[in-house]
């Protein structure tokens, strides 16, 4: 792997990575109850590329498999897809602020506060919308939001935040909070397979309104934690020696801290909880081409839509027609590869 780590491989290597991700979006987009060629995908995705529509015909495709593709599985793959990015950039971005390679975007209580605000809506049956959104996925945003205010008002001590009581605090309140869902559901066992499966994460209810909604949180959010990447590479030597070589660390770490909160907040919001991502793609990247987040960003955001895309893809295809939450997929990979992570260090250590 040592060719990995010169640079004059990264943009051959993340030009394999996007070439991977495009291919898996074809071939995603043909799998499931339908059966749908991939060159008829092909055809059909590029029936929406202006000028390229222009030579593509479709009259041999079945209406129906066309509705398929446009309607169902290809704004379900983006937004998987884009759930991926905003997860793993925002694990790269925590990761690097905490100097810790096993913290992960929940640390700060969000998807406590997304399970939570969901868990009401759920037991209050609010089937409802919102400014055209379901209920569910607004009272998660805003429980995750307020999740992450609670957490950084107890870790905020006048302009400065400790990073050792903006974790301790994040931890107390998921565990306050997972008392408060568990306790609801006792309450309301009615809706108990409800709220399980929205905790365990799903995308079954994808629509293009959702791709719209996180895609500007994402975008934005990536370029801002890339921004500030080598802000993130200096603060890895401490946050004294980051302050001696003119980092602004307080200033950079709140910035951080509301653009990973947001980002996170609103990929929950649309997908439930789906654990590991954020955790295992970034320290796997990193491992592959060390610590220098002006690559780890661009790599991590590519590995975590990959990453996505492919257990979304399990999720609705393995049992057809039922469909398993992508949480337990997620969580199925990433879980054994942790185990490894953590048995590997305990080697090095002795």
């Amino acid at each position: 792997m040592a060719f990995i780590n010169k640079k004059k491989h990264y943009k051959a290597l993340f030009l394999i990575c996007l070439v991977m991700l495009f291919f898996l979006i074809i071939l995603s987009s043909t799998l499931g109850v339908a059966d749908i060629s991939i060159k008829q995908a092909v055809y059909i995705l590029l029936s929406k590329v202006p000028v390229v529509r222009n030579f593509i015909n479709l009259e041999s495709i079945k209406p129906n498999h066309i509705i398929i593709i446009h309607n169902i599985r290809l704004p379900r793959i983006l937004l998987s897809s884009l759930v991926g990015m905003g997860l793993s950039v925002s694990g790269v971005a925590f990761q690097g602020m905490f100097k810790n390679p096993m913290a992960d975007p929940y640390i700060l209580g969000v998807s406590s506060g997304a399970a939570l605000g969901a868990t009401i809506a759920i037991i209050l049956n609010f089937q409802s919308l919102f400014m055209g959104f379901n209920l569910v996925t607004t009272m998660a945003f805003i429980g995750a939001i307020s999740s992450v205010f609670i957490v950084y008002s107890i870790a905020r001590t006048g302009n400065k935040i400790s990073t050792v009581t903006l974790l301790l605090a994040g931890v107390t309140l998921s565990f306050l909070i997972s008392s408060i869902i568990s306790i609801i559901m006792i309450f309301n066992r009615q809706q108990v397979d409800k709220i399980v499966f929205w905790i365990m994460g799903s995308l079954s209810s994808a629509s293009w309104k959702y791709v719209g909604t996180i895609l500007p949180f994402v975008i934005l959010g990536y370029f801002v934690i890339y921004l500030f990447s080598k802000d993130l590479n200096v603060m890895l030597t401490g946050d004294d020696s980051a302050r001696s070589l003119g980092i602004e660390v307080e200033k950079t770490k709140k910035i951080i801290l509301f653009t990973t909160s947001l980002v996170v907040a609103a990929s929950v919001s649309v997908s439930g909880v789906i654990g590991f991502v954020g955790l295992i793609i970034p320290h796997a990247i990193r491992i592959l081409i060390g610590p220098d987040h002006r690559v780890l960003v661009p790599f991590s955001a590519l590995g975590g839509a990959i990453f996505m895309i492919i257990s979304d893809t399990l999720s609705r295809t393995l049992i057809p027609p039922n469909e398993i939450p992508v949480g337990a997929i997620t969580s199925l990979f990433g879980a054994p590869y942790f185990i490894y992570l953590l048995i590997k260090s305990k080697k090095q250590v002795k």
